[in-house]
């Protein structure tokens, strides 16, 4: 079953041109869906993405990346 992992294009924290490469050598089989996740108080002070249903958030994009990786599949 692949990773389903889901991007803010409107986070401050992470910039789409340089996490989803991260996140596709991380998970190459992720179906990584990007659009607003309604979440946007904790997005303008954090990192964050949602993995397999689960918010992951740290203070930098890289962080964020480390504490989702237990998450993959």
């Amino acid at each position: 079953m692949a990773n389903d992992i889901r991007v803010c294009e409107k986070c401050k924290h992470t910039r789409l041109k340089s996490i989803i490469p991260k996140i596709q050598k991380m998970a190459p089989d992720a179906d990584i869906k990007i659009g607003c996740k309604s979440y946007c108080g904790p997005c303008g002070k954090r990192a964050f993405i949602y993995v397999n249903g689960r918010y992951v958030s740290a203070p930098t994009e890289d962080e964020v990346l480390e504490k989702a990786k237990p998450f993959i599949k």
